[in-house]
């Protein structure tokens, strides 16, 4: 299982799977990272060791290495920094040190259990290009009859870039390939707004078809493995964030995603006076705008009012503080209300709780009747 933190005081996301959580960070200030990812009582560092919503006990730990990337001062140029190891999260005294003095306004956070890829650095989340940052909470599948055609469909350039053996790393190269061949080359300086969040929602749009077209394409005789794929994508160009939550089924619900908005991140008081306890965070809201955003495959408190559920098979966008939800219109999409879904197959990958989180509108949410220059859904093809 992997997670994985998406963080910018205006946004915050988290994805979860059984090979990964990931937590995204967005805000209109710079955070401590720490705040984000050692101090509260259930950061992502604890649900490296104690999960208390993952159902997948085969693997009861997510030690198979993680990651930190963070954006610094627009003078050190545009690539983000990223800090990986291949030793579990909670022992690393290195973690624990960079967290404690380093500040950003967009993080992305990553633990790994390993699925697909063996244990090593290059194996571990986020990956980086130039600007571009990229994480994955799920897996394609199929992946053993998918791996050879995928590799032979990139450019040469994208082919060449992958170190690792991951199925998350080869759907980066994936994207950067669509990314090219829809005109915006990914080695581009992409200026002071990024490539634009429609831009890199297209981008991870196309490679989801994509994902989909290889894996239908596997010979008849080979398509015993289960093919339906769980596609919890992160994205950012240092500007804008774009999620995914999605699973190649009609009937099946994706690996859980939830994400949290508010005017701050705070630290609750504190019961005991014993410095090495954990703290309980809470998302804070003074008025309708979000400062700060969180996505995360679990949440990061108990509080359930701060956390809303993305819909399966929906891209999640933050761009200026705004977090935008949009259902993927494609052969696995549904537009009736009353459709239902089973959640069977991501309990089995241990990526779903058993306890629903509220999936209710958000004063700081907009959705399909946005008048921004989104479509008002995303359509796959």
């Amino acid at each position: 299982m992997c997670r994985f933190l998406v963080s910018n005081i205006s946004t915050i996301l988290s994805l979860r799977n059984t090979v990964k959580l990931y937590q995204v960070y967005k805000g209109k200030d710079e955070i401590l990272l720490s705040k984000l990812i050692l101090d509260p009582t259930h950061s992502i560092l604890t649900q490296s060791y104690d999960s208390r919503l993952r159902l997948d006990h085969r693997r009861p730990h997510n030690g198979d290495g993680f990651g930190v990337g963070y954006y610094t001062d627009a003078r050190l140029g545009p690539e983000p920094c990223i800090f990986t190891s291949t030793i579990p999260a909670w022992n690393c005294i290195n973690l624990e040190r960079l967290a404690s003095k380093t500040v950003s306004s967009l993080i992305f956070a990553h633990v790994r259990a390993t699925t697909e890829g063996n244990l090593s650095d290059s194996n571990c989340h986020p990956f980086r290009h130039r600007s571009l940052m990229w994480m994955h909470n799920g897996g394609i599948g199929g992946w053993r009859h998918v791996k050879r055609r995928l590799a032979a469909s990139v450019g040469e350039e994208w082919f060449v870039n992958v170190q690792g053996s991951t199925d998350s790393e080869w759907a980066f190269a994936l994207f950067l390939d669509s990314l090219d061949k829809m005109g915006f080359s990914p080695n581009a300086e992409p200026g002071e707004t990024g490539f634009g969040h429609t831009v890199l929602r297209k981008a991870i749009l196309k490679t989801i078809e994509r994902i989909n077209r290889l894996i239908e394409d596997i010979p008849e005789q080979h398509k015993t493995d289960d093919t339906r794929s769980l596609l919890n994508f992160a994205v950012t160009d240092g500007h804008s964030v774009v999620c995914t939550r999605y699973v190649s089924s009609r009937t099946d619900e994706a690996a859980s995603l939830f994400f949290s908005s508010g005017t701050s991140w705070k630290e609750q008081e504190r019961r005991s006076k014993n410095a090495d306890e954990k703290g309980d965070y809470k998302m804070e809201r003074r008025d309708k705008g979000a400062d700060i955003v969180l996505v995360a495959s679990e949440p990061l408190t108990f509080e359930r009012d701060n956390w809303v559920t993305v819909p399966t098979n929906s891209t999640l966008t933050i761009h200026k503080q705004t977090v935008m939800i949009h259902p993927i219109i494609d052969e696995f999409y549904s537009n009736n209300p009353s459709h239902s879904r089973s959640s069977q197959f991501a309990l089995t990958k241990g990526q779903m709780s058993p306890t629903a989180t509220r999936a209710v509108a958000d004063p700081g949410v907009r959705g399909d009747t946005g008048s921004d220059d989104l479509a008002s859904r995303d359509s796959v093809g």
